[in-house]
Formats: structure tokens, sequence, C-alpha cells
């Protein structure tokens, strides 16, 4: 965030000092006045009412509740009963999953994403791992029906694509919106994905 906003109450000694040099001086008054004005415009004017950014941090929950319900969902499934639909996995193996999936997000973070955002763009980088989630998630009733090395193979790729389609990042004061929303869905999804 590089522009900060200030209240009139809350001017700090500088301000009050750029105020009695201005007195002196009928031209910084003017720009000392036109610079409140500016203030005062846009500290007016409501983050909340601004659709595109509403929008993109609703999706932005949307994307947490989805992502927190997973990880909730995912130790859940592994380590259930085949006769229940999981995969009968110890904690070890999940343990396995999860280490290898860290580690490809973090190999492709400093690899090929910054590579794949320049060609596409953010926006359309969202919205093809949105688009590509959504058949990925509907594979895992039909991964549960393989076993042995090609269940590990396929469970671990699922994993890694997984990871890789919920990456997303906001700056800013869209950010610390985005953040407060996303940590409330955060909480709801274990309990909402565990139910």
């Amino acid at each position: 965030e590089t522009l900060h906003k200030h209240n009139d109450n809350d001017q700090s000694s500088d301000d009050s000092y750029d105020a009695l040099e201005a007195a002196s001086n009928e031209s910084n008054t003017k720009d000392i006045t036109e610079k409140d004005e500016g203030r005062e415009s846009t500290s007016k004017q409501s983050l909340l009412k601004n659709w595109p950014l509403m929008s993109s941090i609703i999706v932005y929950c949307v994307f947490s509740l989805h992502d927190m319900a997973y990880t909730e969902i995912f130790s859940l499934w592994a380590v259930s009963p085949r006769k229940y639909g999981g995969l009968s996995y110890s904690t070890e193996q999940v343990g396995e999953v999860l280490a290898v999936s860290g580690f490809s997000l973090l190999v492709f973070q400093m690899s090929l994403y910054p590579f794949v955002e320049r060609l596409l763009g953010p926006v359309m980088v969202s919205r093809v791992g949105s688009i590509l989630a959504i058949p990925l998630l509907q594979s895992y009733p039909w991964i549960a029906m393989l076993s042995g090395f090609t269940l590990t193979l396929v469970i671990n790729c699922a994993s890694v694509l997984k990871n890789v389609l919920s990456d997303q990042h906001q700056r800013g004061a869209a950010n610390g919106i985005a953040m407060t929303g996303m940590s409330l869905f955060k909480a709801v999804g274990p309990a909402g994905g565990g139910a």
C-alpha cells in the first residue's frame, strides 16, 4: 500500500508545521487546501461500495472456503476405510502426499508460475485455475477406486494440481479486506467440510 490516508483530527506534527508555514505564503495555503480536499474525498469513498473490488473479494472468500474444506476433508477421506469410499491410508501416507504437494507447489511458484502469469495475466490464470479445479475435484470419487502404485501416482498428481490451481494473491487495502473475509470463511471451512 503506497497511499496513506489520514483523518483531519489525526494530523502529524509535520502537517501542523506545514500549515504554519503556509500561513505566511498564500500559494502554499492554496496547495495545502487542495491536498486536504483530496484526502477528504478519497477517505469518504467506501471500498464496500466498489462492486468490482467486492466481487473479487467474494470470489476470494469462496475459494478460501473451498480450499479449507478440501484441506479438512482430504485427510479424513484418505484415512477412511475403503468401504466408506476412502483410501484406507495411514497417517504416514497422508503426510507423504501432503509433503509432495507442498514441495511441488514451492517449485511451481518459484519456476513456472511467473512465466505463466506473464503469458496469460493474473486474471486469466485465476479463471483457468478455477475452471480446471472443478473436474479435478469431481474425479476424487473415481480415484478411490484405484489401488497400488496407480493410486499413489494419481493421488499425488491430483493433490499437486489442486494446490497449484488454487494459487491466488491480492495487494494493498483490497488484500486487507479480502484477508478478513477469507479468515472468516477459513474458520467456517473445517467445521462445514467435516460435517
